[in-house]
């Protein structure tokens, strides 16, 4: 009887990604990859280490693993991803129910490693974190209507308060082939949006091209069919060529969605942080792509509390948003990491940082409310997602709407829907943040 695996997966999508190729390489060798987490042989946690927060959620995983352990309902616990990588050494003195660790260089090993654990042997594998990425298949674990599509693995940005460079390694982009490759199967097993993730994917291709290759790639993706949408994850500020507005403002797959973080504003603390770029040029970036891609929606992510950062800097921050009036926000308070620049610097106290996230998350709501009204009346394209029988409505994204990040709408419909189906909705009002509508042409009920 072959042996079953157990996964566990933390952390951003790039993670996700790396947890079903590991998933696939595991079938392929005979294994049974479980849904669940009890009566497995094996359960592979692929943790997330790059903030106190992911590293608490992984380490709570862990000890629940280890609960399952002690009940008898597993045998083997394999901790791989980021908080392996970062914590070579402790994982195994400090947590006795882990029975191996794989570092992020050594994904590919997963098959030997799961066989060695069952074994009785103790794995503990770290190859290099710069070395190629693994081209394999997957087992995909999003809603068949959508999947990620990595593009690269590692950042050579190197910004002050990030680790990820040390747990990634350097920038590597797949191949065009590569890319266009896996993104024509996930096509072909029904994927209808397609999300284009990297660490960075404005850099992508200035390493084994030599130049900018993200609106190749992307031009030549809107020629695959099935595809629907395409949305884009972490341009960076500064690497946003003309080229790229282009792409955006005229292949209609690729959905007027933006994702740019910018972490902060201030010159002194971008500075400080080694971020490139000033607040003047956001000032003129944002505008300008406005101008040039019509219904753009910019997403970005904010650090409170960064180093540097007091009450002036903070409001010249929040009178930013205020003024652009960025439809996706995500306020963080700022987690000082050890072995980095930042966390050697002087900071504002963890409860100061927190209030500040809270403070831009408050402020980001009413900007939220002012969007929301400004679409009541509108007909949207939505990509359905499912129904909820107890409401009696379906709910989905509108292309403003990223997956486990953004809102949703919820709507009425008089005829049946198909998960995966792109409809046109009326918006008709709000509630707690996530539009609600009604199929466009359906009387008000």
């Amino acid at each position: 009887m072959a042996n079953t695996v157990g996964f566990i997966s933390l952390g951003c999508a790039k993670n996700q990604v790396d947890c079903e190729q590991m998933m696939f390489l595991l079938q392929q060798a005979g294994f049974v990859i479980s849904p669940t987490l009890e009566n497995t042989d094996v359960i592979v946690i692929n943790t997330c280490g790059f903030i106190d927060s992911a590293k608490s959620e992984a380490i709570d995983n862990i000890l629940m693993a280890g609960s399952l352990k002690e009940q008898g309902l597993t045998r083997k616990i394999l901790v791989t991803g980021c908080l392996a990588q970062r914590y070579q050494q402790e994982i195994l003195q400090e947590m006795p129910e882990v029975d191996g660790v794989l570092g992020t260089g050594s994904y590919y090993d997963i098959v030997h490693a799961v066989k060695s654990v069952l074994q009785g042997e103790t794995v503990s594998r770290y190859d290099d974190i710069s070395g190629s990425a693994l081209e394999c298949g997957r087992i995909l674990t999003t809603p068949r209507q959508y999947a990620y599509l990595k593009i690269a693995e590692g950042c050579d940005n190197h910004c002050a308060y990030c680790v990820i460079p040390s747990l990634r390694g350097k920038y590597r982009s797949r191949t065009l082939d590569d890319c266009l490759r896996e993104a024509q199967t996930l096509a072909d097993g029904g994927v209808r949006e397609l999300i284009v993730v990297a660490q960075d994917t404005s850099r992508y291709g200035l390493d084994n091209y030599h130049k900018r290759m993200l609106p190749e790639l992307l031009r030549r993706l809107c020629r695959i069919d099935g595809l629907h949408w395409i949305r884009v994850h972490y341009c960076y500020p500064d690497e946003i060529t003309d080229e790229l507005i282009d792409v955006f403002a005229t292949e209609p797959k690729v959905v007027k969605y933006l994702d740019i973080p910018i972490q902060h504003v201030n010159d002194n603390i971008l500075r400080k942080m080694n971020r490139r770029g000033n607040k003047q040029y956001l000032e003129e970036l944002f505008p300008r792509l406005r101008a040039r891609i019509p219904g753009l929606v910019l997403r970005t992510s904010l650090i409170a509390g960064l180093p540097g950062e007091g009450e002036p800097e903070f409001e010249e921050l929040c009178d930013f948003l205020r003024r652009q009036k960025l439809e996706r926000v995500g306020a963080f308070a700022f987690s000082p990491e050890e072995g980095t620049p930042a966390a050697r610097m002087d900071y504002p106290d963890a409860e100061t940082a927190a209030r500040r996230a809270e403070l831009i998350a408050q402020l980001q709501s009413r900007i939220m409310d002012e969007y929301n009204a400004h679409m009541q009346g509108r007909t949207v394209e939505v990509l359905c997602e499912g129904y909820d029988p107890e409401q009696n409505v379906y709910f989905g994204r509108t292309y403003a709407d990223s997956p486990d990040i953004d809102g949703t709408i919820r709507f009425t419909s008089e005829s049946a829907i198909e998960t995966g189906d792109f409809v046109n909705v009326q918006v008709t009002g709000a509630v707690d943040g996530d539009l609600t509508g009604r199929m466009a042409g359906e009387a008000e009920q």
